[in-house]
């Protein structure tokens, strides 16, 4: 599938003005830098959400995060793990901007 017809003409009709387009734009951001930070995590603990783990280390909630982007600021739900040894490359620790990730995401 191309990436041209994820959203067809009709679904792009729905928006009015700028802001509601970027209102969009910037949740599909949100939605994806969450699923890249549970899928660093699966990595990192070396299983997938709802699979049995093989350590001694397990996933432990999320906490909440204010990043900044090009589309401006958004609060995001960072996974944990119960060591404390995850340190995603995403968005990494103690960070808030997260330049480029638009490219990451298309």
């Amino acid at each position: 599938m191309k990436k041209e017809d994820l959203f067809d003409d009709d679904f792009l009709k729905q928006f009015k003005t700028g802001d509601e387009l970027t209102s969009f734009l910037k949740d599909i951001q949100k939605r994806g830098i969450e699923k890249m930070l549970e899928d660093e995590l699966d990595g990192h603990l070396d299983y997938e959400k709802h699979q049995k783990s093989n350590g001694g280390n397990f996933r432990n909630g999320h906490s909440k995060k204010k990043i900044r982007t090009s589309f401006g600021e958004s609060e995001i739900s960072v996974p944990r793990d119960r060591e404390a040894s995850f340190n995603p490359m995403i968005v990494p620790k103690r960070g808030s901007i997260v330049d480029g990730i638009e490219n990451v995401i298309v």
